[in-house]
């Protein structure tokens, strides 16, 4: 009784570890926190203005709101990873566009 009690645990826990490396999203994690920094580089640098960082970061947070619906269920599907990859691609290139354009934030008095 011992043995199966163990077995059974061991069963439980290595179902919940598979889980929870079903919810990871490392690169996507890592991507945002990426072009997080890049939208507060541009913000500090003045070659993105309050709108557009504002723009910018209601963009990142709908790509985090996609992100927290994929992991809802447990499972990230190859779908949802590709939806949060064409969401950051084009958020990437959002964010390229605004920091690069004519527009420039005024300098603080």
């Amino acid at each position: 009784m011992n043995i199966s009690i163990r077995i059974a645990t061991l069963l439980a826990l290595s179902a919940l570890a598979g889980l929870s490396q079903a919810q990871n999203t490392p690169r996507v994690d890592q991507r945002e926190a990426h072009q997080q920094g890049r939208i507060a580089q541009g913000a500090a640098s003045g070659s993105l203005t309050a709108k557009e960082t504002q723009r910018l970061e209601r963009e990142q947070a709908a790509i985090n709101q996609t992100e927290a619906k994929a992991k809802a269920d447990g499972v990230v599907t190859k779908h949802e990873r590709r939806k949060l990859h064409r969401m950051q691609l084009a958020a990437g290139h959002d964010i390229r566009h605004a920091k690069h354009n004519a527009k420039a934030a005024s300098a603080p008095n």
